[in-house]
C-alpha cells in the first residue's frame, strides 16, 4: 500500500477548501426552532476529518475487523475523540457490549443530553458503522494498486465515521439540543449489522423514546452530474428528504438515486434495525453511487481516494437538517412507499 499521510498535506486541503469548491456553500442559518432568535451553523473542521479518516483507515488497524486488535484501536480512539468534545457516554460508558460467535464486540456510543422539558426525553440517534473487512479475501485484491493485503475501509466507513464526530463536534458547539442525542458508532456491520441490531434492541427494551435516526455510509467520494450532493436511502419513507432540503437555502441536500431502491439499500445499512424496531424515520445518506468508487471491499479504498473537501461540503450542508430534526417537529413516516 502506498502510505498517504494526510497531516502532511493539511495546509493544501485548507487551500483547496477555500479555492476549488464544486458547490458553493454559504454558512446557513435557521430560525431556532420556534424562537425569535437564529443560530448560525458552525463549520465542519477539515483538518480534523481528514485526521479521523487517516487514523481509521490507517494499516495499524489492519481493516478494522470485527473483534481484531484493530477495531479495538479504533473503538478506543473514538472514545477518547468523544470525551474530548465533552460528549458524554451513553448510558456510563462509552463501550456497548455485545458478542459475534463468542467474539467480543463493542460499539461505542455517546450522548448529549436534551434540555427542553417537553422533548428531552425523545432521542435522535446520529450514527455510522466504524468496522470493515480486516484482510481482504485474495479476489477482492486490486492488483493494480495492491502491495499489500489490508482493507483500510477508508470510504467504507472511516468516512461515514469522520462525519459522525464532525456533526457531534458541532451539535456541541451548538449547545441547543432540545431532544436527546445519542451518537452512536456501530461494529460488526460488516457482519449483518449486528451492531446497531444489538443497540437498537436494548434501546428498545430499556424503553427509549427513539423519534429518528440518520445514518451515513460512504460519503468520502463525489458523486458526478447529480442536482444532490447525497442521496437518502428509503428516500419515499418519511419527509426527512424534504426537511434536510427545505432547512438549506443554498442548495439540494439530498435525492433519489434509483439504484439505492434495486439494491434495497434501506434495508443494507444501519438505519434498518431501528427502522425495524422504533417504526420511526430512520435513513443513510451517502454519496457512493455505484459509478464513482471501484474499490467496495478491496484493497484499493485507500485514504489517497478520499475528498476532504467535498466531505466538508457534505457536513456543513446537512447542518442545517440534522439541527431541525433534533429541534423542530417531529419527522413522519409516510403511507406512500415506493422502494
Amino acid at each position: 500500500m502506498k502510505k498517504t499521510l494526510l497531516i502532511l498535506s493539511i495546509s493544501l486541503i485548507i487551500s483547496a477548501c477555500g479555492s476549488s469548491k464544486n458547490i458553493d456553500l454559504k454558512s446557513p442559518v435557521l430560525n431556532n426552532a420556534g424562537q425569535n432568535t437564529a443560530i448560525e451553523m458552525p463549520n465542519a473542521s477539515s483538518v480534523q476529518i481528514a485526521l479521523d479518516v487517516e487514523y481509521l483507515a490507517s494499516d495499524e488497524l489492519k481493516g478494522r475487523d470485527t473483534g481484531s486488535e484493530g477495531i479495538e484501536k479504533a473503538a478506543i480512539y473514538l472514545s477518547e475523540r468523544f470525551s474530548d468534545l465533552g460528549i458524554l457516554p451513553y448510558q456510563g460508558s462509552y463501550m456497548d457490549h455485545f458478542k459475534v460467535e463468542e467474539i467480543e464486540a463493542f460499539n461505542v456510543v455517546a450522548m448529549i443530553p436534551g434540555t427542553d422539558k417537553d422533548l428531552m426525553n425523545e432521542i435522535v440517534v446520529i450514527g455510522a458503522h466504524y468496522d470493515h473487512i480486516g484482510m481482504a479475501p485474495e479476489a477482492n485484491v486490486d492488483a493494480d494498486v495492491a502491495v499489500d493485503s489490508i482493507a483500510n475501509g477508508a470510504n467504507d466507513n472511516a468516512t461515514g465515521t469522520a462525519t459522525v464526530l464532525a456533526i457531534a463536534a458541532n451539535l456541541k458547539k451548538l449547545n441547543f439540543n432540545k431532544r436527546t442525542i445519542v451518537f452512536a458508532l456501530f461494529s460488526a456491520e460488516e457482519k449483518g449489522l449486528l451492531g446497531s441490531k444489538h443497540l437498537a434492541q436494548v434501546m428498545k427494551k430499556e424503553g427509549a423514546d427513539v423519534v429518528a435516526m440518520i445514518n451515513f455510509e460512504m460519503t468520502g467520494i463525489p458523486m458526478l452530474n447529480r442536482p444532490y450532493i447525497t442521496y437518502i436511502t428509503g428516500h419515499d419513507r418519511s419527509n426527512m428528504a424534504t426537511v434536510f432540503n427545505t432547512e438549506n437555502k443554498d442548495l439540494v441536500v439530498t435525492g433519489k438515486l434509483d439504484q439505492a431502491a434495486a439494491f434495497k439499500l434501506f434495508m443494507r445499512s444501519d438505519n434498518y434495525p431501528f427502522y425495524q424496531e422504533f417504526n420511526v424515520p430512520s435513513h443513510t445518506f451517502s454519496t457512493f453511487d455505484f459509478t464513482n468508487f471501484a474499490h467496495y471491499h478491496k484493497v484499493g479504498d485507500e485514504v489517497s481516494l478520499v475528498n476532504i473537501n467535498h466531505m466538508t461540503q457534505v457536513i456543513d450542508a446537512l447542518m442545517p437538517g440534522v439541527f431541525k430534526v433534533v429541534n423542530g417537529d417531529k419527522l413522519k413516516l409516510t403511507a406512500l412507499i415506493t422502494e
